[in-house]
């Protein structure tokens, strides 16, 4: 987890694409917010006291999952009883209780601040719209955003493309004209799945594909 710290508050600057895009889609846990430690220690605290436990090698593999349906995953490979619902409200109290921990990745916030008012831009992240803003706000990027995609906006999380296709909606932007800026697989599959380029933001060296 140190190392991953160290890569994901690189200054390195992205590598983007050589061509020209309608729309920036950014996903914000792991890609615009070093917050996935702090994710970690608030999912294991709330399965904890819903009577469960977490491992945190399924939380990495996770990654990107609706939260409900980790919930769910849970209880389908541990015999858990946990209600979903209950779990992810605790869980998102618990995250917000920690905020102050969270930081920005560094070569992602100075990318959205050069670009700011120049290209519209998205956030389309699983965790709540309360959750979203509230980081923002945390890394001082809220008046960078057109839009904000939470998990109350689409039906199908991730790896569905339904997340960046409402995105792309509200931007009133074609997808193929969108450019997707992820770190999880789940994720990427997703901006795949909508016909859009993407830009991995990963632990090891950047990638990008169309």
């Amino acid at each position: 987890m140190e190392a991953m710290a160290e890569v994901k508050t690189s200054t390195e600057r992205l590598p983007i694409p050589d061509r020209a895009f309608g729309a920036y889609l950014f996903d914000l846990d792991g890609t615009i917010a070093d917050s996935m430690p702090v994710h970690l220690i608030t999912w294991q605290q709330a399965v904890r006291e819903a009577g469960g436990e977490f491992p945190e090698e399924l939380f990495w593999a996770w990654g990107g999952m609706p939260l409900p349906r980790t919930v769910e995953m849970l209880n389908e490979r541990f015999g858990y009883r946990m209600s979903p619902p209950e779990v992810v409200h605790r869980k998102e109290q618990l995250y917000l209780e920690l905020i102050d921990r969270v930081r920005p990745i560094a070569s992602v916030a100075a990318h959205i601040t050069e670009q700011h008012g120049k290209i519209p831009m998205a956030v389309v992240s699983g965790s709540p719209c309360l959750t979203i803003t509230r980081t923002l706000a945390a890394l001082h990027l809220d008046t960078c955003f057109d839009a904000v995609v939470g998990a109350e906006d689409y039906t199908h999380g991730k790896p569905d493309p339904e997340p960046f296709l409402t995105a792309a909606r509200k931007l009133k932007v074609a997808p193929a004209d969108c450019l997707v800026f992820e770190d999880a697989d789940l994720g990427i599959k997703a901006a795949e799945a909508a016909g859009m380029t993407w830009v991995r933001v990963p632990v090891h060296p950047l990638a990008v594909t169309a």
